[in-house]
């Protein structure tokens, strides 16, 4: 379909008429030579003054052209179908522990063959990502410092190449649970969206970092993020093998968000099922309608038949007859 821009200004298409009738007559005084036998010498050459053949054309002319002038300057534009774009409104952030403590063999693969944690974690992580097709993704890894491993982003295929990469102990033996809360607070800071959301995973208890995590939670509380907490350890076991699920569940607490007990791989794919109810995929839909201009066509066409008027003129000019060559009847 086609619009204008401006189709106000059509309402200017009557301004020559109303000038034309309402402004005075246009008259100039200038000096003539007056010739005492000038209507026989207009009759013997076939002309009579004040008269032109090409004044009522020039007139639907120039009214021709006015009207596409006011129709180029209207702007008018051809629209396309709509193109509809989606866009994510959360964002999420996953903390994965990568302590030495995460090599204990105690899971099991879609094969059902024994394996260390962390492999059986990737493996559940790589299909929570797969569903998570609009939602925007990040990576922290934790032991005993947290790196951001990879950034707020929608590449998701380069977001499991560098899930895939992490490798125990890479971030030190020990347990660093609030600054990997920490870390996330500082990526979301660089986020525009009002969702936010941190998945915590870890199988231990914080013995390494320079926050608590429940100051953490608190901080992350203040910014609106909200924390899921995932453990997958041991609470009965010692030192740093031992999940601490009362931190875990005082962090959730804080933040609002939910605490889950994953004791093997299965359990461990129901919790993100859970969370995939919990954190729905919301999306917003931008519209944008392409537009071409039109205003070079109509503007086109008034300099068209301006220029052909004028070449006309010209050549007639050159090529008319003068009419005492004409023969006469009787000579």
């Amino acid at each position: 379909m086609w619009q204008l821009d401006y189709p106000w200004l059509l309402f200017l298409l009557p301004l020559p008429w109303l000038g034309y009738r309402l402004l005075p007559e246009y008259r100039a005084a200038r000096t003539a030579l007056r010739v005492p036998f000038f209507a026989a010498m207009s009759r013997a050459i076939g002309q009579v003054p004040g008269r032109s053949s090409g004044g009522r054309w020039q007139l639907l002319l120039n009214l021709l052209v006015w009207a596409l002038l006011l129709l180029a300057a209207s702007r008018p534009q051809w629209l396309e179908q709509p193109i509809v774009r989606s866009q994510p409104v959360r964002d999420l952030m996953l903390a994965i522990d990568i302590s030495q403590s995460m090599e204990t063999t105690d899971l099991t693969n879609t094969a059902g063959q024994p394996v260390d944690r962390l492999s059986a974690v990737q493996e559940v992580v790589q299909g929570f990502i797969e569903r998570r097709k609009n939602d925007r993704l990040g990576l922290i890894v934790f032991g005993s410092a947290a790196f951001p491993q990879a950034p707020l982003t929608q590449d998701h295929a380069s977001l499991a190449i560098l899930l895939d990469e992490v490798g125990i102990g890479m971030a030190g033996p020990n347990t660093a649970i609030g600054d990997a809360i920490g870390l996330a607070i500082k990526l979301f800071d660089q986020a525009h969206e009002q969702d936010k959301v941190l998945i915590l995973l870890t199988d231990g208890n914080d013995t390494s970092s320079a926050i608590t995590p429940a100051h953490a939670a608190q901080m992350a509380a203040d910014k609106g993020i909200v924390v899921h907490s995932i453990g997958i350890g041991d609470p009965t076991a010692s030192g740093e093998a031992r999940v601490d699920l009362q931190t875990l569940e005082r962090i959730t607490s804080i933040t609002g968000g939910h605490f889950f007990r994953a004791s093997d791989r299965n359990a461990l794919e129901q919790v993100y099922a859970t969370l995939d109810q919990i954190t729905p995929q919301h999306v917003k839909t931008f519209s944008h309608q392409p537009r071409h201009e039109l205003f070079w066509l109509p503007l086109g066409i008034a300099v068209a038949l301006l220029g052909a008027y004028h070449l006309l003129a010209m050549f007639a000019g050159h090529f008319e007859r003068p009419a005492w060559l004409v023969p006469r009847t009787g000579d």
